[in-house]
């Protein structure tokens, strides 16, 4: 079987994660991470909107990873994602580095906001 390389060219691409981290250009970020095209930032959680303010009119959709388990948003985040403009696919956390890492290889305009996985 031939297997083809994946080129990210100019974007950057989740590393890893492990529990309490995410590894990202070699930088470990201890905290939730917003990650695109146009940059890495901290996330804080369901309260933080700053990050996600900025990426208004410059993606299509927006994953959320909410740990080790999917799990229903806080409606009061969900409201003021899409008041923001930004369709939310919400999943697991590993299931959406995945899926990010996939979809910006494909040049896709997507963004991640992910909490880390706890130790288990």
């Amino acid at each position: 079987m031939h297997v083809n390389e994946v080129k990210f060219f100019d974007v950057i691409p989740i590393d890893s994660y492990g529990p309490g981290f995410f590894r990202i250009e070699g930088k470990i970020f201890k905290s939730g991470i917003v990650c695109s095209s146009f940059g890495i930032s901290s996330w804080q959680g369901y309260e933080d909107f700053n990050n996600l303010k900025k990426l208004e009119n410059k993606i299509d959709v927006i994953f959320v990873g909410t740990g080790h388990e999917i799990c229903h948003l806080p409606e009061d985040f969900s409201k003021a994602v899409e008041k923001i403009g930004l369709n939310l696919e919400i999943m697991s956390t590993p299931s959406a580095c995945r899926t990010y890492n996939v979809l910006l290889s494909e040049g896709r305009r997507i963004a991640i906001a992910a909490l880390p996985v706890e130790e288990r």
